[in-house]
């Protein structure tokens, strides 16, 4: 065989070797649409998704035991600095808005369960805060960035979402318009 035939043979086994690999690349491609689900992104206006979590006391908290009331439904995590800076005006907030129909629930995000109450204690946040371990609950609210507040309001619709960190005025606005009237 002389070399001008080794090299058409070598040429066009490397041909059939790019047709096959880009034809993989492109099935996968055509796999990875076809079979992307298509999550609702929640909007407000829409309801709130129920879901039940246990805080780090042990409680039980069911977003749909709240009927009624107004939930600051917050997602943090103990390494977001804007989290840090909010956590104390949300806890005076709490206390403020308790015997008016409005709760503090947050959800942790990311942390182990003795960062989460090593922090609740350097806080004193007395407010319930459970753990989403598997971040189901964030996928379902989809949330992005940290700390992000869903205001759901007495008959469990979303009224805000708020994906920055707040100050202590904006916290009290944000629970007012949730209050039961």
């Amino acid at each position: 065989m002389s070399k001008a035939d080794q090299f058409a043979k070598k040429r066009k086994s490397r041909l059939i070797i790019r047709t096959v690999v880009l034809l993989l690349l492109l099935g996968a491609v055509i796999f990875a649409i076809a079979s992307k689900k298509t999550e609702k992104v929640l909007e407000i206006g829409d309801m709130a998704p129920d879901f039940e979590v246990v805080d780090l006391d042990g409680n039980k908290h069911r977003l749909s035991d709240y009927k009624g009331e107004g939930i600051f439904l917050n997602f943090w995590g103990s390494w977001c600095p804007p989290c840090k800076t909010e956590m104390p005006f949300m806890e005076n907030q709490s206390k403020e808005f308790a015997d008016k129909g409005v709760h503090i629930l947050a959800l942790n995000l990311k942390d182990t369960r003795l960062t989460a109450e090593t922090f609740r204690d350097q806080y004193g946040l007395t407010f319930p805060i459970a753990q989403d371990k598997d971040e189901s609950i964030r996928r379902a609210y989809n949330v992005i960035p940290l700390p992000t507040t869903v205001l759901i309001d007495p008959d469990g619709v979303i009224v805000d979402i708020i994906t920055t960190g707040i100050d202590e005025n904006q916290i009290r606005q944000a629970m007012e318009s949730i209050q039961p009237k």
